[in-house]
């Protein structure tokens, strides 16, 4: 009998023209979305590919020179996008795509292309996660807001239980009927994407990315499954097509547009964050007078000095076997890496507080848990940011002590006049990073999973426990 109704469903659905109509404007603008999101994909990917093997050349044609020297010359690090970042962009816009790194310092991130948006722009890009986190729910409730209460006012509904139908068997084949006309937007879709992201994968189908889109698929599924519960549920408690379009409208309206931003106020005011200038005074008063604000750099340099004469029994620096300059200098740089982690962590950890609050708050309105999941598979979250951020740092911090070291150990006398020949660059290993698995990306997402498949099992068991008490007058 389910199956029937389904099938009923699905066929009414299909013949109606306003569905036809307005399944095709979201299959046209998702397939936009995807079309547009591999192209800005494939662009942005040769670009950091080119601009990290030319950063690469440059650091290797450096001609001789100073080790700190090159230390200071640098190198620029470009975070890499997984496949699934042409669907959703997440925090990339805004964190930054590369990063300077370079002697006693821990640049910003650059290249933010939020900041050269227009207004129009800031208001919301189209991407395929904002069609199939905002226009697909809105399609599922155009198609079911008048299931069970415009039966009610045309009559037909009395006459369907007259028969012997169940109330939840045709809960049930309503919610199957629906998920089916989905399934003929979504199936093409999903075809399409995943014939867009093999097109431009360098690692077969999907390479690594495969688990990543298993993932999303599912958990997109669920979403949708929220949507459809709470609709037929309202469709069944309300006295009128109207109300219930209404009601549902204003659930997708506080779901989708007023949650977002008002979590995200609440969030930055529960846990507020320095401003860009007031932290980067922060660090530089510490670099110069120390973590606990006694520990001038003068008093550093003269206990630095009594340490390495103790160390290599010496009276004076002329009589050091090591260049005391390169030691100086790696001192210098591990003084600023202890306070780097400290007020790094604790802004890093801010953020992270901010968006624990932001999964909690899934629990009010589910689009901020599957936002919050569709970001992290697509490895466009704060915390991939946040891990290649880390890698990044930690390669900064290789190649400045390597350089280092290498004026410690050779320049002998000649201090900052000792000049590296050209081989030493090549020693230093090019930066490579390797993205997250997908487990790790869930192991992070665990309270918004958690809250995603609560909404989805909670939102169809209302369905039928309101689709067993309905009225049918």
């Amino acid at each position: 009998m389910i199956i029937r109704i389904a099938r009923k469903e699905l066929t009414e659905m299909l013949r109606d023209g306003r569905f036809r109509w307005a399944a095709a404007i979201v299959f046209a603008l998702l397939l936009a979305a995807i079309v547009m999101g591999g192209k800005h994909y494939r662009d942005v990917k040769r670009q950091h590919d080119l601009a990290q093997a030319e950063t690469r050349d440059q650091w290797l044609r450096q001609p001789a020179k100073n080790p700190h020297s090159a230390a200071h010359y640098g190198i620029y690090a470009f975070k890499p996008k997984l496949l699934p970042a042409m669907l959703d962009r997440g925090v990339d816009p805004f964190v930054g795509q590369s990063v300077w790194l370079e002697a006693h310092k821990q640049n910003e991130f650059k290249f933010k292309p939020a900041q050269d948006a227009t207004a129009v722009q800031r208001f919301g890009e189209l991407t395929a996660a904002t069609v199939l986190q905002l226009l697909i729910p809105l399609l599922i409730i155009l198609l079911s807001f008048s299931a069970f209460a415009g039966e009610r006012e045309q009559g037909t509904l009395r006459q369907l239980l007259s028969l012997g139908v169940k109330k939840t068997d045709l809960a049930w084949g309503k919610a199957l009927g629906i998920a089916g006309a989905l399934g003929v937007l979504i199936v093409p879709a999903t075809i399409v994407g995943v014939v867009a992201l093999a097109m431009i994968s360098d690692n077969g189908l999907l390479g690594a990315s495969a688990g990543r889109m298993v993932w999303l698929l599912a958990s997109y599924l669920l979403f949708f499954g929220v949507f459809i519960g709470v609709s037929l549920a309202v469709s069944a408690r309300a006295k009128s097509s109207q109300m219930a379009l209404v009601v549902l409208l204003a659930f997708w309206i506080v779901n989708g547009l007023i949650a977002p931003r008002a979590i995200a106020d609440v969030a930055k005011r529960v846990h507020p964050t320095p401003s860009a200038f007031a932290f980067q005074q922060a660090v530089d008063r510490e670099m110069q007078s120390g973590p606990d604000g006694h520990d001038t750099a003068d008093k550093r340099a003269e206990a630095l000095k009594q340490k390495v004469l103790k160390q290599y029994a010496v009276d004076k620096l002329e009589a050091l076997p090591v260049n005391f300059a390169g030691i100086s200098l790696q001192e210098s740089e591990e003084h600023g890496n202890v306070i780097f982690d400290k007020h790094y962590s604790e802004l890093w950890n801010r953020f992270e507080r901010q968006n624990r609050l932001k999964q909690l708050a899934g629990a009010v309105a589910p689009m901020l848990a599957m936002q919050s999941v569709s970001m992290s598979l697509a490895g466009t979250d704060f915390a991939h940011h946040r891990d290649f951020a880390a890698a990044a740092e930690s390669y900064r911090r290789f190649l400045v002590k390597k350089m280092n070291d290498d004026m410690t150990f050779n320049a002998g006398k000649e201090d900052f006049s000792y000049l590296a020949k050209p081989a030493l660059w090549q020693t230093v290993e090019d930066f490579r990073y390797d993205a997250p698995s997908a487990w790790w990306a869930l192991s992070k997402q665990t309270v918004s999973l958690a809250l995603l498949t609560l909404w989805c099992v909670a939102a169809l068991a209302l369905a039928a426990v309101t689709t067993a008490k309905m009225r049918v007058d």
